[in-house]
């Protein structure tokens, strides 16, 4: 057996394999055209299912194609290659509709056992005829590609656990997996790699080679109160003098002594409603038990009257939503939730992070706005500040630049971890006929410092025109 030929040969497989659910996971939904054109057979049954599609088939073709000189094979047989195996993968397909599997179940061996043996007709002539390399060769294939089925299948496209509050997308479960669900290090720091180097390695050392690191924590804890008032000619009349807290980017497990600081604040300071902004959590990585735990200690200093609302932000985990249903507070995850005095209505609009898990969606989310309802939209970043004003939002909330955290003279915040313009990273603004104010939040994160900014807790008074 020539081992190069014999592991290229496998590799070249397993790309293969691998291309179908690669594009899927990139391109979701466009185009995915059916292979079967969704005819059914003879028996009434689907023909292969919605799962195969062209996209797919050509994609592995093409592949097969690139991939085969890249492993030191023939660009003909790889692209002969590729046409076998997703031969193979339909007849696969074509049986499991007959014994009536669903499309996209896992039936293990007989997935991948026509999908990796057809191909060897083509690499017959570089890999050999020999019974125990066929073999082998095929053993390997069927278990590096059930073992990439079940992660794509079981792991990015189902549910977490009971009540996960968006809809399952890859993408989306990817980032949350690297972010949620792998806390142990090394892992969970290979995967937030710029993060770790930058804040914990470089800045830090930096701050502490200055003897900076105990003056800018002094300032992140220098947490102030801002008193806006806000006036709209749409807003109800019953609503006139409707007093809001706004809360973001608390990061509570990143500096000790920020809840108490907070508690002494919230003290003898009730309003209408408190809305919370996202980003609970100090890490983008790892667990999330102490920040809930740090919330819950917060939370019974909120004095609302209409209750807490919160959304999700780049920081945070779905698992919070579960973790603090019965905490007094309503998360929104692309949803609306209204305030009623007599006929007027009040609705605050939640969208999901729009920054890290591009998770949001607001028009599906102002779909649940009645006729004639005051909208505020609460989101955690000002990243789809364009999309809110064309629809015809008038109050926009949000957070997460932390208005840069760390600021120059005259040039103003260094990072802002946005793909917003400038004029939309920190205080208030205006965009078409839409207000819109970016809190510079509560905490820290990356660094637990602050120069020449300050921590915020954002008091809102609604005024009629």
């Amino acid at each position: 057996m020539h081992i190069q030929a014999f592991l290229s040969a496998l590799v070249l497989l397993w790309a293969v394999n691998f291309a179908p659910p690669l594009l899927a996971f990139f391109f979701d939904k466009r185009w995915a055209a059916p292979v079967d054109g969704g005819r059914l057979f003879w028996d009434g049954k689907p023909l292969f299912g919605p799962n195969k599609t062209i996209r797919g088939i050509i994609g592995a073709v093409a592949t097969g194609v690139v991939g085969a000189p890249v492993l030191g094979l023939p660009w003909f047989a790889g692209g002969a290659a590729a046409v076998l195996s997703m031969a193979g993968d339909l007849l696969s397909s074509f049986i499991k509709r007959r014994l009536n599997f669903g499309s996209g179940s896992t039936v293990p061996f007989l997935d991948q056992i026509f999908e990796g043996a057809f191909p060897l007709i083509a690499l017959f002539p570089y890999v050999g005829t020999h019974p125990v390399v066929i073999a082998l060769l095929v053993l390997l294939f069927c278990a590096g590609a059930y073992v990439g089925s079940h992660f794509f299948k079981k792991i990015l496209s189902q549910q977490p656990f009971e009540g996960y509050p968006r809809p399952v997308n890859t993408r989306v479960r990817l980032r949350e997996l690297t972010s949620c669900q792998i806390r142990t290090a090394p892992w969970a720091h290979m995967f937030h790699f710029e993060d770790v180097m930058l804040y914990r390695v470089v800045m830090n050392t930096v701050f502490r080679w200055l003897r900076l690191i105990d003056k800018g924590k002094a300032n992140a804890l220098n947490v102030t109160k801002r008193r806006l008032t806000l006036s709209f000619p749409n807003l109800p009349f019953a609503f006139d003098g409707y007093s809001m807290l706004l809360m973001t980017d608390l990061h509570l497990d990143g500096l000790d002594g920020l809840v108490e600081r907070l508690q002494e604040w919230l003290a003898d300071e009730p309003v209408d409603l408190c809305l919370l902004g996202g980003d609970y959590r100090m890490e983008n990585y790892g667990p999330s038990e102490e920040a809930i735990r740090r919330l819950r200690r917060l939370l019974p200093h909120i004095q609302a009257r209409d209750g807490v609302l919160a959304v999700l932000g780049n920081h945070d985990c779905p698992e919070m939503v579960a973790a603090l249903k019965d905490e007094g507070i309503r998360f929104l995850v692309n949803e609306a939730q209204c305030v009623e005095r007599g006929s007027d209505r009040l609705c605050i609009v939640g969208v999901d992070d729009p920054h890290y898990f591009r998770a949001d969606d607001l028009p599906s989310a102002l779909a649940q706005v009645p006729p004639g309802a005051f909208v505020i939209l609460l989101v955690h970043s000002p990243e789809i500040a364009e999309e809110a004003a064309r629809c015809g939002v008038p109050l926009y909330l949000c957070g997460h630049t932390h208005a840069g955290q760390i600021q120059v003279p005259r040039i103003g915040p260094v990072f802002t971890h946005t793909r917003s313009p400038r004029s939309l990273v920190q205080g208030l603004w205006k965009l078409k006929d839409m207000i819109g104010y970016t809190s510079a939040g509560v905490g820290v994160s990356g660094s637990p410092v602050r120069f020449r900014t300050e921590g915020e807790i954002v008091f809102i008074t609604l005024k009629k025109a």
